[in-house]
């Protein structure tokens, strides 16, 4: 199989270190590759990147992808200096321990480990407990409370030091493809759209949101901002296709199968049906899936927003959601591009996708 060339923008991405609330890192990356394609563009309080393409177009279009990742905040540093904190998202308490980590302080990143008690050191009962977040800690090499304190600060934040690597072509595995696929996505639609120079009828606004993985909290403000008439919220989605995978708990998704465009509650009818149009205009498979109520994604937020939003979700399929070993096929990612930069333009003057 060929060698697969991940695209600069989304190896950037992957690389940056931006857990909720701290997105500086990503926010720099879509700072880089989206601005000088847009014609107007904005930060807010919240730390969203506003990216509008058209700005006189008709409807307006938001494209939402959060660039938060999950992460460790320091709470506290024992005598000994050893670091305890809490986590940031929705972690597996089973898989923090023994991971390299990378802590973001301000002279700069300090490398650590999480630690806890050794399988020898625990009785029976003990091996089969998962760990409590005080009972995990992140070793610096410090020699006391005093050493670690000079190199880190309570409230620091730290990531996995697991970065992106390619596996099988164009199948990758890396620590935040939740949801740093999601912010690529959204960017370089409107970065190819601008490099079209076709007339648009919609005004497109391209947003990396902040703070979703605490509470679509980014997504929440910047659609009050934004005020779409119409927005797809871009995210990942659980690939199904591995063992231990109910798929009559779950549905049947997998890697390579193209976007799944989501359908329930959440999204607008109208919006599904283009959707689904564009995808079998340019003949790139997809896969649906079925949600009866708000889904853990931006969209929720979006839908709700003003008096309302036509909202629509198209997901990248994932495998290991929420672990420092996410894995997805970057071709899914590409697919997912094609086909927004497709709905985009299919969009016609006065057309609010009200139903």
């Amino acid at each position: 199989m060929p060698a697969y060339r991940v695209p600069a923008f989304l190896a950037e991405l992957l690389h940056a270190r931006s857990p909720s609330g701290y997105e500086a890192e990503a926010q720099a990356v879509f700072d880089h590759h989206v601005k000088p394609a847009a014609d107007a563009y904005a930060n807010d309080a919240l730390g969203n990147r506003i990216a509008t393409l058209n700005p006189k177009g008709d409807p307006v279009l938001m494209l939402a992808g959060h660039m938060d990742e999950l992460g460790l905040i320091v709470t506290y540093v024992n005598n000994h200096g050893y670091l305890y904190f809490d986590t940031i998202g929705g972690h597996d308490l089973s898989v923090i321990s023994g991971r390299r980590v990378i802590i973001q302080t301000a002279a700069g990143p300090v490398k650590g480990v999480t630690g806890k008690r050794a399988i020898h050191l625990m009785d029976e009962e003990d091996r089969k407990k998962v760990p409590k977040k005080h009972e995990i800690w992140i070793d610096i090499g410090a020699r006391d409370k005093a050493d670690a304190l000079s190199r880190v600060s309570i409230g620091d934040v730290a990531t996995y030091d697991h970065e992106l690597e390619l596996i099988n072509g164009s199948i990758g595995t890396a620590r935040a493809f939740d949801n740093k696929v999601g912010a690529y996505i959204v960017g370089e639609t409107l970065v190819r759209l601008a490099r079209e120079k076709k007339k648009l009828a919609a005004k497109v606004v391209s947003v990396a949101t902040t703070q979703e993985e605490i509470g679509v909290r980014g997504a929440t403000t910047s659609a009050y901002l934004v005020n779409p008439h119409i927005a797809v919220a871009v995210d990942v989605g659980h690939a199904t296709d591995h063992p231990d995978c109910d798929n009559r708990k779950f549905g049947e998704t997998k890697l390579g199968g193209g976007p799944i465009i989501c359908r329930g509650a959440n999204i607008n009818p109208k919006v599904h049906a283009r959707l689904l149009a564009a995808a079998k205009k340019l003949g790139i498979p997809f896969q649906n899936e079925a949600d009866p109520r708000p889904t853990g994604t931006d969209a929720r937020a979006i839908q709700m927003g003003r008096g309302g939003v036509a909202t629509g979700l198209v997901s990248i399929p994932l495998r290991y959601m929420h672990t420092p070993s996410e894995v997805v096929d970057l071709q899914d990612v590409e697919r997912c591009v094609q086909l927004l930069v497709e709905f985009a333009k299919g969009l016609e003057k006065g057309d609010y996708a009200h139903w």
